[in-house]
């Protein structure tokens, strides 16, 4: 065995052991790392197959981390370069989101001002060759590798264009990538600023401040809605620096403890606040986490903001990454956070055997918020005021995942090329659907619906029951002739949905993802829910003086 991978398994083992055990038992440590090590070597040398060194570090690696929590994780070299991109929201590149269509890869997005979008890429162009090799049959993953690279180095991308079908060539030079952590701002209503904050990177809170501040420069900004539904977190420095655009500079907006001195730590904001008293909305869902729940928690505990929306998901826990050699690391959970309640929101509790249970009722604690309100831990984040959210059926769902409604927005495409739209207003005719309506028609849609499952299930169980076939027949007979889930009866049950959808998918053609955001703002009731809540200041202010959240 390597001394690459003893070395390897030596700090993997030191990291788990000092997370679970400390460092207190040097004996029992020493011994179970010695015993670990002989037993990678015994598989490497006489396990009946030869076993890769590396896939025994692998094997080794997982089952450790498979017991902590699903948020400990071994990050190989390789894996390391998507962690980055994740916390920085950087890489180097070309710039393009692709999608895997059959054996084939396909532009999906290219970011606005990327390499990709110079070059002239756009959203359904095939990837034809990359450097010279045939990119038929490629994974996404393996063409999304040989287009990454350093900044200044180049590749060559041979793509066949959707709009005329041509192969055509481009000699593109990597650039460093970053992804906007702020995917949308603009005004929803007059004096009404909205800002869809979509996850905390490093350089998030530049790109906050620079939103605000384009607020204030295009109109007057008297009050502000954040949309955090769909922000899953990030780095927990860049939340206490986003924090400091709304809190006094000063204030303790997070807590976090940990075993080791090092991992205990309050944070302060350090700037002066931008917007220190404008009234503010939060938008908070089940896909709010980790540091958007740290934000949108510190500003309902400061009675800085009204929270709408659904229960968040719960996220309560910091993860740090420490070297194991060789360019890979140990992603693991080194503490807990609390926002300034001294409330923790994680929702679930894990074992060092890697069970998980919610947390119990009889173990959920009240906690108050500067003005006095109740609030509780144990839970994630509950909202001030709820709005259920939106969801799409499992239709629509079927229809977007099969790839139909994006080749009917490749024919949209090929078709209006040089149009220009609104992508506020812009929506499909009458005539467009019933183009779609024709696709739809000629699939295989392997769909049920909800009701046509539950029957099936009914029938098979009075067959069970030996109930007679006639009587059987009769009674289910009765309830599919009422049943209207078809595909071309669920085409006009599910039609407003599947239009947005739709416009969305043509939108982003035209407009990138900005535009799409913006044709979506008059149907989101979230956001026309905030927009009511900010027009009425006295309901706002009861609220934060006055009103408890729920329990759970």
């Amino acid at each position: 065995m390597s001394k690459r991978l003893v070395y390897s398994i030596i700090a993997l083992v030191t990291v788990a052991a000092v997370a679970l055990f400390g460092v207190k038992n040097d004996f029992g440590l020493g011994r179970n790392m010695e015993m670990l090590v002989n037993l990678m070597r015994t598989v490497s040398t006489l396990y009946v197959d030869e076993v890769e060194a590396d896939k025994i570090m692998r094997y080794g690696a997982d089952g450790i981390m498979r017991n902590l929590d699903p948020y400990c994780s071994f990050l190989s070299e390789e894996e390391m370069k998507d962690f980055r991109t994740l916390t920085t929201g950087k890489y180097g590149g070309i710039g393009a989101v692709i999608r895997q269509d059959s054996n084939l890869v396909r532009i999906a997005e290219p970011y606005k001002g990327s390499p990709a979008d110079k070059a002239g890429f756009k959203i359904g162009d095939k990837i034809v060759a990359i450097d010279g090799h045939n990119a038929d049959g490629m994974t996404t993953d393996k063409v999304s590798s040989m287009l990454r690279g350093e900044p200044n180095t180049t590749v060559k991308v041979a793509i066949k264009r959707l709009v005329d079908g041509k192969v055509v060539e481009h000699k593109l030079r990597r650039e460093r990538i970053s992804i906007p952590s702020v995917s949308y701002v603009g005004y929803v209503a007059p004096g009404v600023g909205y800002i869809l904050h979509s996850d905390f990177t490093e350089d998030c809170y530049t790109e906050m401040r620079a939103s605000i501040e384009k607020l204030q420069s295009t109109g007057e900004l008297k009050s502000l809605i954040l949309d955090y539904r769909t922000n899953g977190g990030g780095v927990l420095q860049s939340a206490v620096k986003v924090l400091s655009l709304f809190v006094p500079k000063g204030t303790t907006v997070v807590e976090m403890k940990g075993r080791g001195k090092g991992e205990t730590k309050s944070f302060k904001t350090e700037l002066e606040p931008v917007l220190p008293q404008i009234p503010m909305v939060v938008l908070i869902g089940e896909n709010s986490a980790s540091a958007a729940e740290i934000v949108s928690g510190a500003l309902q505990d400061l009675d800085r903001a009204v929270l709408m929306g659904s229960r968040s998901f719960g996220k309560g826990l910091v993860q740090s990454t420490a070297p194991l050699g060789y360019g890979s690391y140990a992603k693991i959970t080194t503490a807990k956070y609390y926002i300034p309640s001294g409330r923790c929101i994680q929702a679930v509790r894990y074992s060092t055997e890697g069970r998980a249970e919610n947390v119990p009722d009889s173990l959920i604690s009240q906690f108050k918020t500067a003005a006095g309100r109740k609030v509780y831990d144990g839970g994630g984040i509950m909202p001030d005021c709820k709005v259920e959210p939106q969801y799409v059926s499992a239709f629509a769902v079927t229809l977007y995942l099969m790839g139909i409604i994006s080749d009917f927005g490749d024919e949209y495409y090929r078709n209006h090329a040089n149009m220009t739209i609104d992508p506020a207003t812009f929506s499909i005719t009458d005539e467009d659907y019933a183009q779609f309506a024709k696709i739809v028609e000629s699939r295989d849609i392997p769909y049920k619906s909800e009701s046509r499952v539950a029957v099936e299930k009914l029938r098979k169980s009075l067959e069970k029951e030996r109930y007679s076939q006639s009587a059987i027949a009769e009674a289910m007979k009765a309830i599919e002739t009422s049943l209207k889930d078809d595909k071309m009866s669920n085409l006009e049950t599910y039609r407003a949905e599947i239009i947005q959808a739709i416009n969305a998918d043509i939108v982003v053609r035209y407009n990138y993802a900005a535009g799409r955001t913006a044709n979506s703002l008059h149907y989101d009731k979230g956001i026309q829910a905030a927009i009511e809540m900010l027009a009425n200041p006295q309901k706002m202010e009861k609220i934060l003086t006055e009103q408890d959240t729920a329990r759970k």
